[in-house]
């Protein structure tokens, strides 16, 4: 068993008065007593961007906490909370903590049934809710929930006929806790200041890969302590400016964003909607940001897409400079220094292309880039540094917490970096990676076989396979559970080859197949439907509809190019030797990602096992009837006839 711990150095040592407050709510006491009239917040309502200063963000979180005191929130009671990224989202959560109180996030897409497990699993009292979509979803449900007291409501856009006594609005419920601080004066503060370090802040649920999200504790000392140990590795101030883009509900807000705006009065910024994120994006100009995999993949497509339909002359300059734009990442990252004449090229390169195309992203500013979450293919990572954006991988679980990232000048494509300052790390026979650190939750609510599984004598099992290099990089490779072995003994790691794939313009997602039980490993891939659409009217490719386009025997050799591409970085043993071509985007409505766009691949397996095994009993096509659910609720059948084909070089299969 290897073990190794990372201590923090003087260099990455940061210490601050405010980073010595035990709590979350204290946190924001101490910025609004010592920068009450700086800003903390802006929010795009409306076309214009509002802000709200540190003394307006602790008194609405003041008032509505004393509101949530009248309507009967007792310390221990659960509120959760569902909605877009707004302020009144995180007002609400730290509100309910500073009543002693305990928050539980939901995603913003979740089906009613999806909202019912976690407000009944966490024994929610209240509901915290955006808008008339959410506060449907509860009404719906309510009968289901007989612990539920009370849905407050921020949005009051198509509500005004909603006469329901278990409706209340945020704001009447701050009226209510200006009424409760006359009668009560010097109770919030009394409230706040009682608050301890290791009570329970925060109940995330897990995305649920392997089954039933699973509702990890984090107390305020575990999410201030990973806060902190981010915070040495990217050196936040107040002048910088963060963007809220990271479902609230998902620890890697509080880990990324909300904590390191609170610590260091990074200003947070909230885009007015989901569908305006890239455009409010660029109008901040943010000086850090964290995306994961697949927006940073979906970014990259974008970029590909665009420079398809561009004008000829900016298609010229695009691939007369992104090759030394890739020249230059290299020997970056190989830690070499450019001569004169390659800086005084790149220069060109710089302002003919690379400061447009980041300006347009909307990273013209950006100090710090961060992918996380999963893996990221090597190529996306390649590219993003191409264009002159220093992106770093950081490495975190729910369960232990923040546990590794590049620093400066340390970036290699491969790893996850070295482990954060206070992290203790071990390594098993089995290869699994062990964390010991102040960032680790304390447990799975209603779950204590779980939790022994997860902590023993002291150590979080992530059940991670990873390796530590020669320079005390982490590698990691898959979950240990998902790293595939063949009948053959040959193992393959089923998310480097998705990664791999998702790069290509063409290809949305993809799910690898293998197994002990199999002589190969083969693929069910995701065409990107916009894209291929594109091409193959380009081609003068006719087609109706997504299955029509997705089973032509073209798009097929357009994808098996991809496929070719991807397995010549693989040892012949572990590569694609048969694919299909799926007739439907994977789905998380349909439990096959989840809310976090992970896929769920015990129950892939299970849900296309006929699809599987044609592809290792010599099947040609297999017929095809899969239920579908809509946006707007509905049920359907799609029946079609899906394809097998192969990765050889010269089949037309």
């Amino acid at each position: 068993m290897l073990k190794m711990k990372q201590r923090a150095s003087k260099k990455e040592g940061n210490t601050s008065e405010v980073w010595q407050a035990c709590t979350i709510p204290q946190l924001v006491r101490y910025n609004a007593l010592n920068w009450g009239d700086s800003p903390a917040m802006y929010m795009k309502r409306f076309g214009i961007w509002q802000r709200y200063s540190w003394t307006e963000y602790y008194a609405t979180i003041k008032n509505f906490s004393l509101g949530m005191i009248c309507l009967g929130l007792n310390p221990g009671d659960v509120a959760c909370i569902i909605g877009d990224n707004e302020p009144e989202w995180f007002w609400g959560e730290f509100a309910v903590q500073a009543a002693g109180g305990v928050t539980t996030g939901i995603f913003v897409d979740s089906v009613p049934s999806e909202v019912e497990y976690i407000a009944r699993h966490s024994d929610a009292r209240f509901a915290i809710v955006n808008d008339q979509e959410q506060t449907d979803k509860f009404l719906e449900i309510r009968l289901n929930l007989p612990l539920l007291q009370k849905i407050i409501y921020w949005d009051p856009k198509g509500l005004k006929n909603y006469d329901d006594p278990m409706l209340i609005s945020f704001t009447d419920v701050i009226k209510q806790g200006k009424e409760y601080d006359k009668a009560n004066p010097g109770k919030f503060e009394e409230n706040v200041t009682k608050g301890k370090a290791d009570e329970l802040a925060f109940i995330y649920y897990t995305s649920g890969t392997t089954g039933l999200p699973k509702g990890a504790c984090l107390s305020h000392r575990a999410l201030i302590t990973t806060a902190r140990s981010f915070i040495d590795r990217y050196p936040l101030t107040e002048k910088d400016n963060l963007i809220s883009n990271f479902p609230a509900a998902w620890v890697g807000d509080s880990y990324f964003a909300t904590i390191p705006h609170l610590l260091t009065r990074a200003k947070l910024n909230f885009p007015e909607e989901p569908e305006t994120i890239a455009e409010d994006t660029r109008e901040i100009g943010p000086n850090f940001v964290i995306y994961g995999p697949r927006q940073w993949e979906s970014l990259v497509s974008d970029i590909q897409i665009r420079m398809i339909d561009a004008h000829p002359l900016k298609r010229f300059v695009y691939n007369l400079f992104m090759p030394l734009g890739y020249k230059m990442a290299d020997m970056k990252l190989a830690g070499k220094t450019p001569n004169i004449f390659w800086k005084g090229l790149y220069q060109v390169a710089y302002y003919a292309l690379f400061r447009p195309l980041k300006d347009r992203l909307g990273l013209s500013r950006v100090r710090f880039a961060v992918t996380g979450s999963s893996v990221l293919s090597l190529d996306t990572f390649r590219l993003i540094h191409a264009i002159g954006i220093e992106l770093r991988q950081n490495y975190a679980s729910t369960e232990a917490g923040y546990i590794s990232s590049h620093s400066s000048k340390e970036i290699r494509f491969e790893s996850v970096g070295r482990p954060a300052c206070g992290t203790e790390i071990r390594i098993t026979d089995e290869g699994e990676l062990l964390v010991r650190s102040g960032c680790m939750f304390s447990g799975y609510h209603k779950n204590p076989e779980k939790t022994r599984d997860v902590v023993k004598d002291g150590w979080c099992h992530t059940g991670d396979a990873v390796n530590i290099d020669d320079r005390g990089h982490l590698i990691f490779m898959d979950r240990l559970e998902h790293m595939g072995q063949l009948k053959t003994g040959v193992k393959y790691a089923p998310q480097y080859i998705e990664g791999r794939l998702r790069f290509s313009p063409y290809i949305k997602d993809a799910m690898v197949i293998g197994g002990k039980t199999r002589d190969y490993v083969s693929a069910i891939v995701n065409m990107d439907f916009a894209m291929v659409g594109k091409w193959a009217e380009r081609n003068r490719i006719p087609y109706t509809t997504f299955v029509d386009l997705s089973q032509k025997k073209e798009v097929s050799e357009l994808v098996k190019k991809d496929l070719v591409r991807v397995n010549s970085y693989l040892p012949e043993t572990s590569r694609v030797q048969k694919f299909v071509l799926l007739h439907k985007e994977f789905d998380a409505d349909e439990a096959e990602l989840t809310r976090t766009r992970k896929l769920r691949r015990e129950f892939m397996e299970e849900r296309y096992k006929q699809l599987i095994e044609a592809m290792y009993d010599d099947g040609k096509e297999i017929k095809v009837e899969a239920p579908v659910t809509y946006r707007d609720g509905r049920r359907g059948v799609v029946t079609t006839s899906i394809k097998v084909r192969t990765v050889a070089e010269g089949d037309r299969n």
